[in-house]
């Protein structure tokens, strides 16, 4: 089970890297004015990066691994697109 565990840690971080990465892009987007785009990163981010962190982060849980600081990254996450979504409805 370690070698299965590690493996997720590693795709946890990646995932990790993907959602800052479409952050950074969506930072661009919303100040070149492409808010199409800006949609795409945030559903993208939305839909399929955080809803994959918390898939992860319960299959972790349930084997007893340590997952409050993950917990804790997804709200961080969570906030800060809620935040992005406000800025693009100001813009509308």
């Amino acid at each position: 089970m370690a070698k299965r565990d590690k493996k997720l840690k590693t795709t946890l971080e990646s995932y990790k890297e993907q959602i800052e990465k479409h952050f950074e892009k969506l930072d661009k987007d919303i100040l070149e004015k492409k808010e199409f785009i800006a949609r795409y990163h945030i559903r993208e981010i939305n839909n399929s990066l955080i809803a994959s962190l918390e898939k992860i982060r319960i299959i972790l849980s349930k084997r007893g691994k340590e997952t409050q600081e993950e917990e804790e990254l997804i709200d961080k996450y969570k906030r800060k697109l809620e935040e992005y979504k406000k800025k693009i409805s100001m813009e509308e």
